[in-house]
């Protein structure tokens, strides 16, 4: 029987090792490591599970702890994994696994269960969480009379339905019956220090935390061991090439940067993102300090270890002042006399309206005076996040380098002109030869299927052609053998037809079976992804019914949905079912992980 993680107490990498190793024993073998795990004395017994009548007379809480994770991006997943390595270190038998790979029958099973997830688009769980999500809150979910348990939230507070998914979680779990370990954490963006204090409490709720060591020093070395650069510790890449990749007369700018990773240790694969630590506009900064009249050079901390910066260096390079939020505005309106600002916060419909493409210097300009110095008014901001953007080159084909694509964000809205702090930062301020703070975000969401004879369709207009750009040079430097399917849009196709060459010299090679193209701006009608979608919609039933691997990449709130329905009309039309049926397959596809996004 081959070991899997809903089956076994050990986790994927462990029953993937064991899977290759246990068929290589002899008999003889096989019946020594039995008795040598057997033995009491034996110091692998209590991890893997041999008695021990010390640990059964004392009757300590259960050293079976369930993590099931449900992430979009990667980074639910990412801290998953690392308080699997601390638990164990702590002697926990730990399974951890994607909620989408998880048997949801099995969960009156478990006693002690950690709940990890983020929180994707206007509240809505990840991808890989919706079936077990719908589970949980549907008919057919077990009373948990016997089940402990904690939920780590992630999300962004700009957004409406902060944390909304991890909110769910821990109400229906406790409306199930189940008692929490400790109460749950809602991180924002900058989660790491949070998600540490969290699991050094739920260590704590189950008795092991006997030595004192904080939990955020055990992560950080389980994390040093695979890699010396991170999220918290960035490497320095140097910008190999920064190209805009729209012909003259576009409407859009879009840059092509080639950044190396010599020296770094790094690598990725197709699907993974890389993250950017950018630098707001100066000239903003600047505005900013005039309209609140500070001295730029004024020294502030800026974190809890006690940093010191000078006030203008801060506000470029390290708090982020332009997303708005409630949360911000709340402690904001504690450093203002104007009633406007509670008046509007406490309108929700009015307030929403307003966060809507303004920033801080809006708000200091319209609600002030402010009755604070400088550290009081910069302790109520965030801290800058790093922005993902998916990696649009293979590391097989280009050793030593990372390629992104990144659309230049320019708007004038509210009377000023705006623009994306990462995307102008990259297009406008960073030179070659300059240096950027990145690192590697794995995401197993997105990856190419194992068998390199399964078909692949993918759809990515826009910059949403970044990872598919990686996945063909991959392919291409593999040997791949699949058919694959592009379908690309934007604007013109003079202007705007990214990476063209690249794409007719895959096809004239045969790397590339078959590409459809829109191009929205070129005809009377508009024309997208989907329409051409609909138009080859028998061919492409037909892959699906072949076991081909469908992508997407892009704008989640039009382009994505668009397609997703487009999808469902598709398989419902051509597969002769009904909608519900339609929508089961297109639900089965994503549990076979043949349907994936990496959308934004």
């Amino acid at each position: 029987m081959q070991l899997q993680v809903v089956n076994s107490p050990f986790n994927q990498e462990q029953a993937e090792l064991l899977n290759r190793l246990l068929p290589t024993f002899t008999e003889s073998q096989k019946v020594w490591l039995s008795g040598y795990l057997a033995g009491a004395a034996s110091p692998l017994a209590s991890v893997l599970g041999a008695p021990n009548q010390q640990a059964a007379s004392e009757g300590t809480t259960s050293k079976e702890v369930t993590i099931l994770f449900g992430s979009q991006t990667g980074n639910a997943q990412g801290l998953a994994k690392k308080a699997s390595k601390t638990l164990e270190g702590k002697g926990f038998h730990v399974t951890v696994s994607s909620m989408s790979d998880f048997k949801p029958n099995n969960l009156k099973k478990v006693k002690n269960l950690l709940v990890l997830v983020s929180t994707h688009g206007e509240g809505d769980p990840p991808d890989n969480a919706l079936t077990f999500h719908e589970f949980v809150h549907g008919k057919r979910a077990p009373k948990l009379d016997e089940l402990n348990f904690s939920v780590l939230s992630l999300g962004d507070s700009s957004y409406e339905f902060f944390c909304e998914t991890g909110k769910q979680f821990d109400a229906r779990l406790e409306e199930l019956g189940g008692t929490r370990l400790y109460p749950r954490f809602d991180c924002d963006l900058d989660y790491d220090e949070p998600a540490a204090e969290w699991l050094q409490g739920v260590i704590s709720s189950l008795g092991e935390a006997k030595d004192g060591i904080p939990a955020l020093t055990q992560v950080t070395a389980a994390q040093t061991v695979e890699s010396t650069y991170s999220r918290t510790n960035p490497f320095k890449a140097e910008v190999l090439e920064n190209i805009n990749l729209n012909g003259r007369g576009s409407n859009k700018e879009t840059r092509h940067l080639e950044l190396s990773l010599e020296g770094s240790g790094l690598s990725f694969e197709p699907g993974d993102s890389l993250g950017i630590y950018p630098e707001n506009d100066p000239a903003l900064v600047d505005q900013f300090l005039e309209e609140m009249n500070w001295d730029p050079k004024e020294s502030i901390m800026i974190n809890k270890q006690g940093e010191v910066r000078a006030l203008r260096d801060a506000l470029i390079t390290y708090y982020e002042i332009t997303t708005l939020s409630k949360p911000l505005l709340e402690k904001a309106a504690k450093l203002s006399t104007n009633d406007e600002l509670k008046e509007l916060i406490n309108n929700g419909e009015k307030l929403k309206s307003y966060l809507e493409g303004r920033d801080l210097l809006d708000v200091v300009r319209e609600f002030g005076p402010w009755n604070s110095s400088p550290q009081e008014f910069v302790a109520i901001l965030r801290k800058l996040p790093a922005r993902l953007y998916s990696i649009a080159s293979s590391l097989s084909a280009n050793p030593d380098e990372v390629h992104l694509t990144i659309g230049a964000v320019r708007y004038h809205a509210h009377g000023r002109d705006r623009q994306g702090v990462c995307s102008i930062f990259t297009a406008d301020r960073l030179q070659t030869g300059d240096s950027v703070p990145i690192y590697i975000q794995h995401n197993d969401n997105f990856k190419l299927p194992a068998n390199p004879e399964t078909p692949i369709i993918m759809v990515g207009p826009g910059t949403g052609v970044a990872p598919f750009r990686s996945i063909m040079q991959e392919r291409e430097e593999t040997g791949a053998e699949g058919k694959s399917w592009m379908f690309f849009g934007d604007q013109h196709f003079v202007t705007d037809f990214l990476y063209q060459t690249e794409w007719q010299k895959w096809l004239k090679d045969g790397v590339l079976t078959k590409m459809d193209v829109a191009f929205s701006r070129d005809t009377a009608e508009k024309v997208y992804v989907q329409h051409r979608m609909l138009e080859q919609s028998k061919e492409l039933f037909e892959w699906l019914q072949e076991g081909a691997h469908l992508y997407i990449c892009g704008d989640e709130k039009h382009m994505a949905h668009d397609v997703h329905q487009t999808l469902i009309h598709i398989i419902e039309t051509e597969g002769s079912m009904s909608r519900e049926e339609a929508e089961a397959y297109l639900t089965d596809m994503q549990q076979q992980k043949r349907y994936q996004r990496d959308v934004y």
